[in-house]
């Protein structure tokens, strides 16, 4: 009954997300709906297995269409998990990142990283923050807690950030013990609740100031007659 224990802890991890980061997860949707309502714009960001919560939040049905995702190849899985993961520790990469992009003072950056501890997470958020961005983390509060930064600074993302949320995982991420090892990791489908709690609060502030927050409706939807032309062209790739 792995399959069981698997659901049920990532059942309870969710009911603790909701008591425990719903502050957190709201003052994040303030940020950013503050943010696009003054103009600037919603930044997205992870290495690893992270880099799914940016794509979450990018060209998602559903979601917001004025999302920046920064999806850097080599710090993907695609060209290998040795290859991004020796990246993701390499000092200096993130202000690369940042200068080789359109990034303004006051953007938000949605940084995700379960560790919390590598390099380039750590010193995109120092860069942007000292560039007049704001910076919200979804980490792992347990995990980071365990273990030391490896970015040069010694600080960790939790540390950096303005708006932290603790996606509840356990050091390691996989949560079910197996033959001496553990399988199940709940970052990924963990995170992919909170930020699209966050896109949904971000929508409906939006929406009270009078303004369009702009959401994406899937390509996979046939249009409806009444639909106004502007609103069919904001659609989602979705498969």
């Amino acid at each position: 009954m792995t399959a069981t224990a698997y659901l049920d802890a990532a059942a309870r991890i969710i009911d603790r997300t909701i008591s425990t980061q719903l502050e957190a997860i709201e003052a994040a949707g303030a940020l950013i709906a503050g943010a696009l309502a003054g103009g600037h714009r919603l930044w997205a960001f992870g290495t690893g297995h992270s880099h799914l919560l940016a794509e979450e939040l990018y060209a998602r049905a559903g979601g917001l269409a004025d999302v920046h995702a920064v999806l850097e190849p080599a710090l993907m899985l695609h060209e290998g998990p040795e290859k991004s993961s020796a990246l993701e520790r390499l000092p200096g990469l993130a202000r690369v990142l940042i200068e080789t992009r359109d990034m303004r003072e006051g953007d938000v950056v949605v940084i995700a990283s379960n560790s919390g501890r590598n390099a380039v997470p750590v010193e995109f958020a120092e860069e942007w923050r000292a560039r007049g961005g704001t910076v919200v983390a979804i980490t792992s509060m347990a995990h980071t807690a365990s273990v030391p930064s490896r970015a040069p600074s010694g600080r960790r993302l939790c540390e950096v950030a303005d708006v932290v949320i603790d996606n509840g995982g356990v050091p390691g991420d996989a949560l079910v013990p197996i033959g001496g090892r553990s399988a199940g990791a709940t970052s990924t489908a963990i995170g992919a609740l909170i930020v699209q709690a966050i896109v949904c609060h971000v929508a409906a502030l939006l929406d009270a100031r009078g303004l369009d927050p702009g959401l994406l409706r899937s390509f996979n939807l046939d249009p409806r007659e009444d639909e106004p032309a502007a609103q069919r062209q904001t659609s989602a790739v979705t498969s």
